[in-house]
């Protein structure tokens, strides 16, 4: 390593944060990437400690020390180069991935991690800015056609390596834009939705097509909450007809209910609901009936990112109040290192969002919600406690809240079943598409020529592991389609 000493010279260095009263005020992004200089510090803690867990800690398995090592000397375009050989799209992973290297890096033992993020977010877009991010056109085209059904980035990453090995791509969106999840799930101050539609521009030039407004599947199977513009249907027959092969990479969308008395009340929705509206509002589409929560005092129901979102959207639309509650009790402040390393801790997070106002409260069960007219004005809840790992009500605990609109944020239990059930495929005991990840037969479905990856095989995850899904399934269509394959895992 460039600087073998400075894990022991340097502090971590961290990204800068616009003030939480001016960013609410906005929906573009507020954090800052690391300076040349900056980064350079960063770089230089990276302890060349020998076996790099934190290789193993990331799911693309990014070559994280080299690119380290090139950062402290100033390499910005080597490092690109390194970065850009495990992860097809860093510009999203170095935004609103939550760094599970970080958690295996050896320095973090004893000592903060090196900000292994905020050096990938400073090396891509220095790569973009510098003009290092070109189109990577196959020298040869194989004639070989492959739809990859889902724009997401499990679908974008298979896409791209699969037309950068000649093969013909169209990649099939549900809905009026490309990005899945990236584009309708993530608000825009966490990522700007310009970020994908350059990638977008990348991939046409390397000879990918997008067809937008295209479900495939059964027509009018989708339940009415599943965002869906869809003009156009297409069977999965019809789909084995034209191409070659054929990828399903949708999302895990099919969100976690909740069965108490009062949910068919006007004002509970899905967080899926809420959160997709902004976003196109920010585009610059006109939604009617927009869910908006100025002035309202809103309940999210939910601890996890989903429903960091929606704390951080209600607060920009001008909540009167922002609640969240956590069924499962509150985490400690900090991990037990030594228990827990290198493996993804348990720990009390706080995001951004919740920086910028929100209550917090853990261990809470909602009981029923309640309103006049239709329309919820109140959620009765009550304190639990597990024992013998059961969920037990603590006695007189019971408390009623304000809300005039709750949000359902408590994860996502698998895909969109119809779509599953259009293509016949062989499903898993969590309704996730069955398929194995090594040998021969890796993200091979038991369906002739149709493969799967990402969400849809393993379920709700993280950009990270469905960016390595789809590029692991994209070697894998190549090698059934040529019977071998130079595509890297």
């Amino acid at each position: 390593m460039g600087k073998a000493t400075g894990f022991l010279e340097f502090e971590r260095r961290h990204e800068t944060y616009e003030a939480p009263l001016t960013r609410v005020k906005h929906y573009k992004e507020f954090v800052a990437a690391l300076t040349d200089d900056e980064a350079k510090i960063q770089g230089a803690r990276c302890m060349d400690c020998g076996i790099p867990f934190c290789n193993n800690g990331c799911p693309v398995n990014n070559i994280i020390p080299d690119f380290n090592d090139l950062v402290f000397r100033q390499d910005w375009k080597n490092a690109i180069e390194v970065l850009h050989s495990t992860n097809n799209f860093p510009e999203f992973t170095g935004r609103i991935c939550p760094a599970p290297c970080e958690a295996a890096c050896t320095l973090g033992i004893n000592d903060d991690p090196v900000g292994i993020k905020s050096i990938e977010h400073a090396i891509i877009d220095k790569a973009w800015a510098e003009g290092w991010v070109a189109p990577q056109t196959p020298k040869h085209k194989t004639g070989k056609k492959v739809a990859v059904v889902g724009s997401g980035p499990a679908g974008l990453a298979a896409a791209q390596q699969l037309a950068r090995a000649g093969h013909d791509v169209t990649v099939f969106e549900k809905n009026d834009r490309i990005g899945g999840l990236l584009r309708y799930g993530i608000p825009d101050f966490k990522l700007e939705k310009w970020q994908i539609d350059r990638r977008m521009r990348q991939m046409e030039a390397e000879g990918v097509t997008f067809r937008t407004n295209v479900f495939i599947g059964k027509p009018d199977s989708l339940p009415a909450h599943i965002g869906n513009t869809a003009k156009e249907t297409i069977t999965p027959a019809e789909l084995n007809e034209q191409f070659d092969a054929v990828v399903i990479a949708g999302g895990s969308e099919t969100p976690r209910d909740l069965p108490v008395p009062g949910r068919e009340l006007e004002g509970v929705y899905y967080a899926m609901e809420f959160l997709p509206q902004q976003n196109k509002v920010n585009a610059g589409d006109k939604v009617p009936n927009q869910l908006v929560a100025k002035g309202k005092h809103v309940v999210v129901i939910g601890g996890g990112d989903t429903g960091s979102d929606c704390v951080g959207t209600s607060n920009r639309h001008g909540a009167k109040s922002v609640t969240q509650f956590e069924l499962l009790p509150q985490p400690p402040e900090e991990e037990n290192k030594p228990l827990v390393w290198p493996y993804w801790p348990i720990k009390l997070r706080t995001s951004s969002s919740h920086e910028e106002g929100c209550e917090r409260d853990w261990a809470v069960a909602t009981k029923r919600l309640e309103g006049k007219n239709g329309k919820v004005e109140k959620l009765i809840a009550a304190r639990v406690e597990w024992k013998d790992g059961k969920m037990v009500e603590v006695p007189n605990s019971e408390f009623e809240m304000k809300a005039d609109l709750v949000l359902l944020a408590m994860g996502f239990t698998q895909p969109v079943s119809p779509v599953l059930e259009a293509f016949g495929v062989d499903k898993d005991a969590r309704g996730n598409v069955r398929a194995t990840t090594e040998g021969e037969k890796a993200y091979y479905t038991s369906v002739d020529k149709v493969f799967t990856a990402g969400d849809m095989r393993r379920g709700q995850s993280l950009v990270v592991w469905a960016i390595r899904e789809g590029r692991q399934c994209a070697r894998s269509v190549d090698a059934f389609l040529m019977g071998h394959s130079e595509l890297p895992r």
